[in-house]
């Protein structure tokens, strides 16, 4: 059982409403739970809202920690509220003359709809059902209430499936040969209730408990159990919300709205919850009740069509809807009831909406003069704005998940199957969709994840090499899928029982992580001129800077167009995949002598300038910041022998030269191995070529009247020595350029605080480092000695045994990693006072640890280009709270 707050320190646990007055307010959420809360706002502003009253979530965390008995008072309290309910419906709990009925409710302070239970119609019995019969004269609808009564009863208090329920009413159906629930006459329904509670006998071992009193306390007792049920704990989790809020619980007299033609119920919106745009939305049935809207019995109306059917309802509601709206100065979501011509509000929330319409709304409301530009903006999730950026499934299509992963890069992808980088390549080139599925990819992949449309893949975690290029790319990627058994050999992959051959189609969710079946529609979102306004107020608000992480010139032209002030990574490795230089690289690894090795680096320095000089382009102005090679040289070789052949003769040398240079190379832990500023003081001419392709690309941009602020970053330093040593090197180069290009360089040299030793001793560090760049998917790695390949192996039971609370390659682990940055940057300015820090690991586009980086005084994140509008938003939303407090 989850953990809920163990004390009750209110002493009043029930808070009435009723004839425009009620003892709690919408402020009230933590304590009456959203819908209690609402329903008191609603009575206080005058609106017709049956009376009722809502049991504190206080009262639900008393049960909890005290062996599920209620607290003292609250059973006397409840009779007072009763007798109170009685006096102002002039309807008596109980009585089988004019009997009073009730609904009882579960509502959370935060809204989670549908997880938790609901039972109507509660008071029901033999004798006040005839009571019931005699006040409306209408048997049918006083037996329907009674059956769904006794069914929902059974379900959520008892605890017997619905489907039990469900197919005794199938049963009857057929019997008397019709279709439809409402073709069923008093006398069936009359039957139907016998036979529930024989199931009721049945399955329990007891009757079904006649008095009204009993029913009352059961059914509360549910509604505190409804909290901790299976569905309820899931959705918290998902939705990141607290397990020990509680819920309060509601008890309200029914309305009814299948007492005939002049009766009904219904849902709306006060704007239309999928686009934003400013109209009524919703549905309604004539004679029926709220649970015939939802299960789909009957196809409901649209509500413009109650206008003509009841046009004074229809008035009136456009009127409380408009009164709602204004209130809230938010868009409502509202269930109502017509009860024999007289409209009642059942509950109002703040509605839930898609991506689109939540930018539309917030701008909206700001243009109407409802809500603050700084409120727009906070009424947005950052993480909302990834449906804006990518394709998605039709949310109408139906689809059939085969697998489910990790959601590694969010949009969607429809292909045809391949297992190489190559054939990804070729058939892409002959115009066909491809999906690249993969056990795991590497970086001789690039290129065929360039081509496919998305790119799926065994084993790795969110941080894993698909995961962080498919993010990069603004590729649909779903990595650790578990489920798939990969047989690359024979071209297939298989699901359980299901076999998938090369060439079939498959669809790729990277948003949820699934795995679907053949060919699902694709719908591109359109972003209308509204996201631009907001961005535009984003840029206003926020103090930190947002730059891409970056390695062609198409990213940063992505990113650009993204609002990226500039590349805090650009990764050169990625850059000498290409196939017009990965064997000159192959070439400078294999080389016996610094002058075989110089030579490769002589033909490998105009392609890596050019490369320089498209980003520079495309980011004038803007800072550059490059990252010198990092990963461990073996990457760059071939692994199967079958690979191996095919290089060596590529590169006219022996296979087994090449496979004995390939096993010299191998590590047993290439992460903590010969990678970053490592190679580059072991092999000194590589970095000195690639400070020399940075700075001759500078310097053309130079003579070309452009400016370039160019920041050369040193990987993996631990040790001051070590970027010590590589300085030395660099300003060497650029000393060099100057004189043979005739101009002057601006340039600052940093590195990556990506090791532990590297936070800690980050005072040294800054004696020689102009700037820090925080890369934390390393520095989570070292920090807790996780390997992000293998994570997804155990991470699934840390997350649900409650011992991490999230994975710390996606959230930043701000107690400890968090910490280490903290000291990195206080030791580094205390040395350096004016020295620039931000953040490049993924880290910097996910919106909670965009707002500690801007808490701890970073100068700016970054992020893949694809996320960049995420993390402005989060750096404005970090800004705006500040202000506040």
């Amino acid at each position: 059982m989850r953990e809920v707050n163990k004390t009750a320190t209110a002493t009043k646990y029930i808070y009435f409403f009723a004839q425009g007055k009620a003892d709690g307010r919408a402020d009230m959420k933590e304590l009456l739970g959203g819908k209690g809360a609402n329903l008191a706002e609603m009575t206080n502003l005058g609106i017709p809202v049956p009376p009722g009253f809502t049991i504190s979530t206080v009262a639900c965390k008393y049960y909890y920690h005290n062996g599920e008995k209620w607290p003292q008072g609250l059973e006397e309290e409840l009779k007072q509220a009763m007798r109170r309910l009685e006096e102002v419906t002039g309807k008596k709990f109980g009585d089988k003359e004019n009997p009073l009925l009730v609904s009882v409710r579960s509502g959370a302070a935060i809204s989670m709809p549908g997880m938790m239970d609901t039972i109507l119609n509660l008071g029901l019995n033999d004798e006040t059902v005839q009571g019931l019969i005699k006040k409306t004269d209408n048997p049918r609808f006083a037996y329907d209430a009674y059956r769904r009564f006794v069914q929902m009863f059974g379900n959520v208090v008892l605890g017997i499936e619905h489907s039990e329920f469900e197919q005794l009413l199938e049963k009857k159906k057929k019997e008397k040969g019709v279709e439809l629930d409402t073709e069923l006459s008093a006398q069936d329904l009359k039957q139907l209730v016998s036979e529930f509670k024989k199931l009721i006998k049945e399955k329990t071992g007891k009757d079904f408990p006649e008095e009204a009193w009993e029913q009352l306390k059961m059914a509360v007792n549910a509604v505190f159990a409804s909290w901790n049920n299976k569905r309820a704990i899931t959705y918290r989790e998902i939705h990141k919300i607290p397990h020990d809020l509680g819920t309060a619980v509601n008890v309200q007299t029914m309305v009814f709205g299948n007492m005939g033609d002049n009766s009904g119920t219904g849902v709306g919106f006060t704007r239309n919850p999928s686009t934003g745009e400013k109209q009524f939305y919703g549905e309604f049935l004539i004679n029926a009740q709220g649970e015939d809207v939802v299960a789909g019995i009957r196809t409901p109306e649209p509500i413009e069509r109650l206008e003509k059917q009841m046009p004074q309802i229809y008035k009136q509601l456009c009127e409380i809807f408009e009164k709602l709206e204004k209130h809230y100065r938010d868009m409502q979501d509202v269930e109502f009831t017509i009860e024999e011509g007289t409209l009642y509000l059942l509950q109002t929330r703040t509605g839930k909406r898609t991506a689109l319409a939540a930018v539309n709304i917030a701008v909206d409301m700001v243009n109407e003069g409802l809500i603050s530009e700084q409120e727009a903006i906070m009424r947005i999730k950052p993480e909302q704005l990834d449906q804006l950026l990518h394709p998605m499934i039709d949310p109408n299509e139906k689809v059939q998940v085969i697998a489910k992963g990790l959601p590694a890069s969010p949009g969607a992808a429809v292909g045809k199957v391949v297992f190489s980088s190559d054939e990804a390549i070729e058939r892409a080139e002959n115009g066909e969709d491809v999906i690249l599925v993969r056990a795991e990819t590497s970086p001789e992949d690039i290129g065929g994840m360039a081509k496919a449309q998305g790119i799926l893949t065994a084993r790795g975690g969110m941080t894993s090499h698909a995961a962080v290029v498919g993010r990069g790319m603004g590729k649909c990627c779903v990595v650790g899928c578990n489920d798939i058994s990969i047989n690359e050999e024979e071209g297939y992959f298989t699901v359980g029982d299901l076999k998938i051959n090369k060439g079939d189609m498959i669809t790729l969710n990277g948003t949820t992580g699934e795995v679907i079946l053949g060919p699902a529609k694709l719908i591109k979102p359109q972003v209308a001129g509204k996201f631009k306004t907001l961005m535009e107020w984003v840029d206003k608000y926020k103090k930190m800077g947002v730059r891409a992480n970056a390695d062609t010139p198409h990213d940063a032209k992505v990113a650009r167009d993204f609002g990226a002030e500039g590349i805090g990574l650009c990764r050169t490795e990625h850059m000498f995949f290409g196939e017009d230089r990965i064997n000159l690289v192959r070439r400078m690894i294999i080389a016996d002598t610094p002058e075989e090795r110089q030579q490769a680096l002589d033909k490998l320095l105009p392609l890596q300038r050019d490369d320089f000089i498209g980003i520079f382009e495309v980011m004038e102005g803007f800072p550059v910041t490059i990252r010198l090679l990092d990963p461990p040289l073996h990457e760059f070789l071939p692994a199967s022998d079958e690979d191996i052949e095919k290089v060596a003769k590529e590169l006219e040398i022996e296979s087994r030269d090449l496979k004995s240079k390939v096993e010299q190379l191998k590590e047993f832990n290439p992460m903590l191995g010969h990678r970053g500023c490592r190679l580059g003081i072991s092999y000194p001419e590589i970095s000195r070529m690639q400070a020399r392709a940075i700075f001759e690309a500078q310097a053309e941009m130079i003579k070309n009247g452009k400016k370039v602020i160019v920041e050369v970053m040193i990987p993996l330093v631990g040790h001051v020595n070590e970027i010590r040593f590589l300085k030395k090197h660099i300003k060497e180069v650029a000393q060099e350029v100057e004189k043979e290009k005739a101009v002057k360089l601006e340039y600052a040299i940093g590195t990556m605080i990506e090791v532990p030793r590297a936070a800690i001793t980050a005072d040294r560090i800054a004696e020689e480092a102009e700037f820090f760049s925080f890369g934390t998917n390393d520095l989570t790695q070292m920090g807790f000695g996780f390997s992000r390949d293998d994570i997804a192996k155990f991470l699934p039971k840390y997350l649900e045994a409650g011992i991490l609370k999230d994975d710390p390659f996606m959230i930043l682990d701000q107690e400890g990693i968090g910490e280490l940055v903290k000291i990195g940057i206080e030791k580094g300015r205390k040395t350096r006072a004016e020295l620039k820090v931000g953040i490049c690991g993924e880290h910097g586009g996910e919106p909670s640890s965009v707002e500690f980086c801007y808490k701890v005084g970073m100068n700016y994140v970054s992020c893949s280009p694809y996320r960049v509008p995420i993390a402005k938003l989060s750096a404005a939303q970090a800004s705006i709270k500040d202000n506040k407090k």
